[in-house]
């Protein structure tokens, strides 16, 4: 018998849980890659300074992350096409992964299928949710053999979703009157410099998508590659969002969000509330924010072929 992972960061499921987020994120040495004292200091100075600012960033989406319902929404639609059972697995906040674990191991499953939800690569993330779970199974002594389905940063029916939600977004309207920004979590260069592959991979999907744009025959006034989300002083991948913005070349743009697949607080608050200021301070004509592919048939029917491809 084979159970099916999402996997994923999560998000608060209500106000109090913003605590626990952020202090199980910092807690994970493939986010903060330092000694685990230095971490637990560095992560007490983040916290104090920022947790009032993030708890009134979820208030503004209505007291929780859209996350963990979208996942619910896209978990029921899978149901419908794979005989298998599925479960989310959030790594910072419930349900994290040994609710689902506890549940395999006591229904005898003995393959679990791991679907990361991040269609790059990176140690922050696919491979943070892989080692949790192989660890929490060790504790648990459970024994299934683990598969995990490969980056679809360039896939074809992956692409295919995207450009559907960009089309979608820009309904109605000509398409080379904007500027398609397509954004991408940052990272520090630390950890792309330790051979991290996320960069590689965001530049392919760039690339992909551009390509498709192309053959669709469907022309924007310039696609720009470009990160969010950058938090501290040191270097991060760049070009960032908020420079792109606030050194305008063109006033309508369209911001598709790379490297999500599920909405969360990074697409809805800092992309279509945070930086929707910085567009009507600087007087855009046009600022719009893509959905992210969430619970699409596109993305149903992919994830459905590679599972029944293990």
């Amino acid at each position: 018998m084979k159970a099916l992972l999402l996997l994923n960061m999560g998000g608060p499921n209500n106000i109090e849980e913003v605590e626990l987020f952020l202090r199980n994120m910092f807690a994970d040495k493939n986010i903060l890659t330092m000694n685990s004292i230095m971490r637990k200091f560095v992560a007490n100075i983040i916290i104090s300074k920022r947790l009032e600012e993030v708890k009134e960033n979820y208030r503004l989406l209505g007291g929780k992350s859209p996350l963990p319902e979208l996942t619910n929404k896209l978990i029921e639609k899978l149901k419908d096409h794979l005989d298998m059972p599925i479960y989310p697995a959030m790594r910072y906040v419930p349900p994290f992964a040994d609710r689902a674990l506890f549940q395999c191991q006591k229904e005898g499953i003995e393959e679990l299928i791991l679907f990361p939800m991040y269609p790059q690569y990176s140690s922050t993330t696919t491979f943070s949710s892989v080692e949790d779970i192989e660890e929490k199974c060790e504790a648990m002594g459970y024994g299934p053999k683990i598969t995990v389905v490969d980056p679809y940063y360039d896939d074809y029916a992956y692409i295919e979703a995207c450009y559907e939600k960009i089309m979608e977004a820009m309904k109605g309207k000509e398409t080379k009157e904007y500027d398609l920004l397509l954004s991408a979590h940052g990272l520090p260069m630390s950890i792309i410099k330790a051979g991290d592959p996320y960069q590689n991979q965001i530049e392919g999907n760039a690339s992909a998508i551009k390509t498709y744009l192309a053959c669709c025959g469907v022309e924007f006034h310039d696609i720009k590659l470009v990160y969010q989300s950058k938090v501290g002083s040191s270097a991060w991948l760049e070009p960032n969002l908020v420079d792109v913005l606030r050194n305008p070349t063109h006033r309508k743009v369209i911001i598709y969000p790379l490297a999500f697949t599920i909405d969360n607080s990074e697409t809805l608050f800092e992309l279509d509330i945070e930086h929707r200021e910085i567009a009507e301070k600087i007087k855009y004509e046009e600022y719009i924010v893509a959905k992210c592919i969430n619970d699409s048939d596109k993305f149903v029917e992919m994830i459905v072929e590679k599972v029944k491809a293990v």
